[in-house]
């Protein structure tokens, strides 16, 4: 069974902090592959500053950098909108693997917006990398407070195959302090330089 670990988002643009959750999460998790799914429009997020998909993936490929992350479109292939049926698809297509979703404490303040969030945590495993500016609204949130009772001991994180679902465990690691809004607002024409270099 390969162990995967499944970090989806606008990617608006990829920057070291996805990169280095991932190799934690990898280090943490023991997982073999990250994929990051790099979402063609977040159902929550607004689509005004939003650069094109080949943009964001471009940048997504350019960052990862490491043989074992995988940068992809696949929602746009298999017409997914939400992570419940991304999820569902992926595991219709490789039964070999054990899927954990990766999430940012950012994530979880907003996780309860998110369609069908609890058929979600039934599914998969999620694993909540702490960045801790993060955390207080994170552990308060409406989800937490549904899936708290589910909560895994950091110890265990690489068990996690073997978890009954739900299960959550968050996972405390130093942040890099970069953010995509940042970098958008700083260089906002990162978009048109993917378009050259690819």
């Amino acid at each position: 069974m390969k162990r995967i670990g499944l970090l989806g988002g606008s990617f608006n643009p990829a920057h070291a902090g996805h990169r280095h959750i991932s190799i934690e999460a990898m280090r943490r998790l023991r997982l073999d592959e990250v994929w990051w799914l790099v979402s063609p429009q977040n159902p929550l997020k607004s689509s005004s500053d939003m650069a094109p998909l080949p943009a964001r993936l471009a940048s997504a490929r350019r960052t990862a950098r490491h043989p074992r992350i995988r940068a992809s479109a696949i929602e746009a292939r298999l017409g997914t909108r939400f992570a419940i049926d991304t999820v569902a698809a992926l595991q219709h297509r490789h039964p070999d693997c054990r899927f954990i979703w990766l999430a940012g404490a950012d994530i979880l303040p907003e996780l309860h917006r998110w369609h069908r969030w609890r058929d979600l945590l039934r599914r998969l495993p999620i694993a909540v990398l702490a960045r801790p500016r993060y955390m207080g609204d994170a552990l308060r949130s409406p989800a937490m407070a549904w899936a708290r009772r589910w909560r895994r001991r950091q110890g265990t994180a690489a068990d996690w195959p073997g978890w009954t679902l739900p299960a959550i465990v968050v996972l405390d690691i130093r942040a890099t302090p970069v953010s995509a809004t940042a970098i958008r607002a700083r260089d906002p024409d990162w978009p048109r330089r993917m378009d050259h270099r690819h």
